[in-house]
């Protein structure tokens, strides 16, 4: 009896470890997505998104394919040239991750809050909604 809750104890932390690891490959994944986008940088975004990714933009009622997202990075690159990207992992759970991201432009700073399923390694949904007109509550 004894050692059949050791088997369970052991199988919890493999599950607890495996667990662990993937939220934090997730999280490097998503500091990768922020590093790239502050640059505007095309193959390395390209290579974070799975072909089939879906981004949506709540508030602008729009939702991009991978292809879609990729060809607005001209316009993207000029908006965030001089800017800044602060992000924060509010929470992690099973290839969900939620960040609270602060975009601070030259001209004005936006919160945002971003939601990324990550499976793969890759990035296979994005959902970015607006929290405030400035970052003050970051």
């Amino acid at each position: 009896m004894q050692r059949s809750w050791w088997r369970i104890l052991l199988a919890a932390v493999l599950l607890l470890s495996v667990t662990v690891r993937a939220s934090a490959d997730d999280g490097a994944i998503i500091d990768r997505w922020y590093s790239a986008l502050l640059v505007a940088d095309r193959t390395e975004l390209s290579d974070l998104l799975s072909d089939d990714v879906r981004m949506k933009l709540e508030d602008m009622g729009i939702v991009q394919t991978k292809q879609d997202f990729i060809a607005s990075i001209d316009e993207w690159q000029s908006a965030v040239a001089g800017a800044a990207i602060r992000h924060r992992i509010e929470k992690s759970d099973n290839g969900e991750t939620t960040v609270l991201a602060c975009y601070d432009f030259p001209s004005n700073d936006t919160l945002m809050r971003e939601t990324f399923t990550v499976s793969g390694g890759r990035i296979v949904a994005s959902t970015q909604t607006a929290v405030a007109q400035d970052c003050s509550a970051y």
